[in-house]
């Protein structure tokens, strides 16, 4: 399962002229499912995305805060084609999940989300659709976040400190 997990100051998608979903000030979140993928790995990119800290805290000290602390929006988007390999110049899509497996799962996973945060905190697109997605990434803040099927999560309290980038 992937994951490019965006800080924006605003995103919206949009489908047929018509926006089906959007947010202020959070995270925009492009999502990619492998045919491997399993509660496991789901379980883990939700709490990443519920708990990474690229927000500033009150002192404007940066990567403090997550977007949970800071009570701000979610907006995901299903992306197949992040989990594409290239074939020569061609995307090759063998490793998605394919639709009929891949809905339910996607469904779970937002699912998963409201239940561990706020639902009405949490937007997405619309499944399948030709969408047009508007992100202000807020930075540009992009964090790509990924985990093979049956890897293990190192999900440790060294782990989950903030990094200070260099100067």
């Amino acid at each position: 399962m992937k994951a490019v997990i965006q800080r924006v100051l605003s995103a919206s998608v949009t489908v047929d002229n018509e926006i089906v979903g959007s947010i202020g000030k959070g995270l925009c979140v492009l999502v990619g499912i492998s045919r491997h993928d399993t509660e496991k790995e789901m379980e883990y990119i939700v709490r990443k995305i519920l708990n990474i800290r690229v927000f500033n805290d009150e002192k404007d000290k940066r990567w403090m805060k997550s977007v949970m602390d800071m009570g701000y929006e979610v907006l995901c988007v299903s992306q197949f084609t992040l989990e594409s390999t290239l074939k020569g110049n061609k995307p090759d899509f063998r490793y998605a999940m394919s639709p009929e497996l891949s809905q339910p799962f996607y469904n779970q996973f937002l699912q998963a989300l409201k239940t561990q945060y706020k639902a009405d905190k949490i937007q997405d697109g619309k499944f399948g659709a030709y969408m047009q997605v508007d992100i202000q990434n807020d930075g540009p803040v992009t964090i790509p976040l990924e985990i093979k099927p049956g890897a293990p999560s190192k999900d440790t309290k060294e782990e989950d400190q903030p990094v200070q980038p260099l100067s």
